[in-house]
């Protein structure tokens, strides 16, 4: 069984960021985990999405059309971009989801959803706040782990 994710947004909204932290926690909890990027106009403010996919064994890093599990989107415009992707009965996360009014920072969105998104995935929480504190410098940690902790919050 492979779990499929897709995260999507803007250039500068930290989609990688916030995958390559997926991706890590996911590989210290043991899983077979493959990961993808499309980057698209992201320098200009353009669509970015990354996949990871997850499970005993992945064979490929693409998630198939119509089959992602969980589809975060940093952007809201870029629902109806990426909405083909997800399965039917699949989780979509958006801004609209979190506590957007106890936002710290705008960049820290990011963060806010994969918080939410951390309750759905069997990774100890102990061990996201391991990976998180180790994915960001010391000047933006503490926001990062605040930020997370609220999305975490608002989605029990």
């Amino acid at each position: 069984m492979v779990t499929n994710i897709i995260v999507a947004g803007l250039g500068g909204q930290g989609v990688l960021k916030v995958t390559d932290i997926l991706a890590e926690a996911l590989f210290r909890s043991g899983y077979d985990v493959k990961k993808s990027e499309v980057h698209g106009m992201s320098q200009r403010g353009g669509s970015v999405s990354s996949e990871v996919r997850f499970g005993d064994a992945v064979a490929s890093p693409m998630v198939p059309a119509g089959e992602c599990d969980y589809l975060v989107v940093i952007d809201s415009s870029q629902v109806e971009v990426v909405r083909d992707k997800l399965r039917a009965g699949g989780f979509l996360l958006t801004p609209d989801d979190v506590p957007k009014e106890k936002l710290a920072h705008p960049k820290a969105l990011n963060t806010m959803l994969l918080g939410a998104l951390s309750v759905k995935l069997p990774v100890r929480e102990e061990l996201w706040r391991e990976v998180l504190s180790s994915s960001f410098p010391e000047k933006i940690r503490a926001l990062n782990l605040d930020m997370f902790e609220l999305g975490r919050n608002a989605a029990k």
